[in-house]
């Protein structure tokens, strides 16, 4: 049986020793990491290019997700870059406060301790994670997917191998490296030892932790997002809006994956749309009215209105108006991100204030819903529920708070 106690304890430990490191120190290690990522480029290509080669073909957005480069391996070391030039968030005094008896109550921000990471085949999260949780004082331990695991081990082996460089102890991260069922059951009861579990993949993953695990979990990355397009809308604007949130990068989670049009202007925009997606080889699903309206849309069914596809489909409503948009939106968001296109200023702030999702844009492509677009450097995931972090989760989201208090002797009468 796999030793998750063992891994567990140890993560206790270096939980104690990056906690305990400086941020020029931690600085130097993430810097170490990034550069011996880029010069082991030809090694983790290697090892990625034996997951592709047992990846089912079939699952095309699955393996994108799964796939590097070296380009993506250039941008996972500058990812690390851009989290080692954040500012240090431990150790930051929120507020100072003297009380009528001279006491003087503070918070400050700390490190959780340790983190879990339980993923699916995205081999940059390994690394994402791991810096982010170094830079906030916080051990980690990952446990990723089968069909990333020659990709993980190897990343894995490269940050360790540089953190011994500056001398730290290599378990500051661990990866869980047996993928079996059972042994990810195993690791989301550790709540002796790990302190957040942070699911990050698709539906069934993050089901599968909050019914099993018995540590505190930060739910992320189902993205059910929509764009409304209201009848003010700029329509070539939400054309080129609209083809970049769905087909730019179709497999993740920020992706659009249902719009709904303004019944005013659908006459007129739904075909200017409708054939644009289905140039760009996007699948329509459609209401009845849309069905009508073209040939090539499919009936949606109940259940797609519930789906986030992570692929070319996309599911299309008319709705009667603003109101009416966002009353879909509340019914089958995942509470990840929703986008209005609209020139009406009123409208916009409507749509901001009422619809509850950790992203609202307008004007703008779902897309941007990302930690290093946000200027967080990378990013965990992004959390769609409101406790403790809403949206993408950065280096303070893996931080939480202390009181403390300075006194003189005082004495509680």
């Amino acid at each position: 049986m796999y030793d998750l106690e063992k891994i567990g304890t140890e993560a206790k430990k270096m939980a104690a020793y990056v906690r305990r490191l400086s941020a020029v120190e931690k600085n130097a290690a993430l810097m170490t990491c990034a550069d011996k990522l880029e010069e082991n480029t030809a090694y983790i290509l290697e090892e990625n290019a034996k997951d592709m080669a047992n990846a089912d073909p079939s699952r095309g957005a699955f393996n994108d997700r799964l796939k590097l480069t070296a380009e993506r391996v250039k941008a996972m070391a500058e990812g690390i870059r851009k989290v080692a030039r954040q500012d240090d968030p431990t150790g930051e005094t929120l507020y100072m406060k003297t009380l009528p008896n001279g006491l003087q109550v503070g918070e400050k921000r700390v490190p959780i301790g340790v983190v879990g990471m339980i993923y699916e085949a995205r081999p940059n999260v390994t690394t994402d994670s791991f810096a982010l949780c170094f830079k906030s004082g916080n051990a980690c331990v990952l446990r990723g997917s089968k069909e990333a695991i020659n990709s993980n081990i190897a990343l894995i082996k490269i940050l360790q191998d540089a953190l011994a460089a500056q001398n730290h102890p290599r378990e500051t991260v661990q990866l869980i490296e047996d993928t079996s069922r059972e042994t990810a059951r195993q690791f989301m009861r550790l709540n002796k030892h790990i302190d957040v579990l942070i699911p990050r993949g698709g539906a069934g993953l993050i089901q599968s932790t909050v019914e099993n695990s018995t540590i505190p979990v930060i739910e992320t990355g189902v993205g059910n997002c929509h764009i409304f397009v209201d009848e003010s809308a700029d329509l070539d604007k939400a054309v080129k809006i609209i083809l970049n949130a769905k087909t730019q990068r179709p497999s993740v989670c920020n992706a659009c994956e249902k719009l709904l049009i303004h019944s005013k202007i659908a006459d007129k925009f739904l075909p200017q749309i409708c054939d644009a997606l289905h140039g760009a080889g996007v699948e329509i699903r459609g209401c009845d009215a849309v069905c009508k309206a073209f040939a090539h849309a499919k009936p949606a069914t109940a259940e797609d209105w519930h789906t986030e596809f992570l692929d070319l489909i996309i599911g299309v409503k008319i709705v009667e108006d603003l109101h009416a948009a966002i009353a879909h939106i509340s019914e089958y968001s995942s509470g990840h991100t929703e986008a209005i296109l609209t020139e009406n200023y009123t409208n916009a702030n409507a749509f901001i204030d009422l619809v509850d999702s950790a992203a609202v844009f307008v004007n703008a492509s779902t897309r941007f819903t990302d930690g290093e677009e946000f200027g967080l450097g990378a990013e965990v995931g992004i959390s769609t529920q409101k406790l403790h972090t809403r949206g993408p989760m950065g280096l303070k989201a893996l931080t939480t708070t202390k009181f403390f208090a300075l006194g003189r002797g005082q004495v509680r009468e």
